[in-house]
C-alpha cells in the first residue's frame, strides 16, 4: 500500500486499514482452528468474558447489549447470534428481570471453545505487540481509549 497522498496521513483511514489488517490475521487463525468469523468470535468473547474483578461484563446478555458491547450494527450481531445458535455455542435463557425477553449464554461447548481461544487471542496479541517497548504498549492503550471516547462523546451530540 502507498504511503503517498492525503488519504495515507488521514487519521480514520489509518485506524481504518489497521483495524482490517488486524482483524484480517485473526479471522484467518480462528477460522482455521474454529470455524469463527470475527462476528461470531466477538460475540463469544464478550459472553464469555468474566471482566475484572465482578466488573459484571460478560456473562449472559441479551442481544441489544451485545450489540452496544461489541461495536457492531445488529444485523451483524443479528447473523452472528444465529449461526452461534446453529451451532450449539450460545444459547437463550430467561431473563430473571424481564420475562418478556430472553438473556443470550454460552453454553458448555461454547464456553469450551472460548478457552481455547483465548490463549490464541493472547498470542496474536503478543505478535502484534512484538517490538513495542512496555512504555510504548501503555501509550498506544491509552491513546486507542482516549480516541475511543473522544469519538463516543462526539457522537452523542
Amino acid at each position: 500500500m502507498s504511503e503517498e497522498g492525503e488519504l495515507a496521513g488521514f487519521l480514520p483511514y489509518q485506524l481504518s486499514v489497521t483495524s482490517n489488517a488486524v482483524s484480517s490475521l485473526i479471522a484467518e487463525r480462528y477460522r482455521k482452528r474454529f470455524a469463527l468469523k470475527i462476528p461470531e468470535w466477538r460475540v463469544m468473547a464478550v459472553l464469555g468474558d468474566s471482566g475484572p474483578e465482578g466488573s459484571g461484563a460478560g456473562g449472559p446478555m441479551t442481544q441489544r447489549g451485545l450489540t452496544a458491547a461489541t461495536v457492531m450494527d445488529k444485523v451483524a450481531v443479528n447473523r452472528a447470534v444465529k449461526v452461534l445458535e446453529e451451532r450449539g455455542l450460545i444459547a437463550r435463557v430467561p431473563n430473571p428481570g424481564d420475562g418478556r425477553s430472553h438473556l443470550l449464554a454460552l453454553t458448555a461447548e461454547g464456553r469450551a471453545i472460548h478457552a481455547e481461544v483465548m490463549p490464541l487471542a493472547r498470542a496474536t496479541e503478543a505478535d502484534l505487540l512484538d517490538g513495542l517497548a512496555p512504555d510504548e504498549e501503555a501509550l498506544l492503550r491509552r491513546l486507542l481509549s482516549g480516541l475511543r471516547e473522544r469519538a463516543m462523546q462526539l457522537a452523542e451530540g
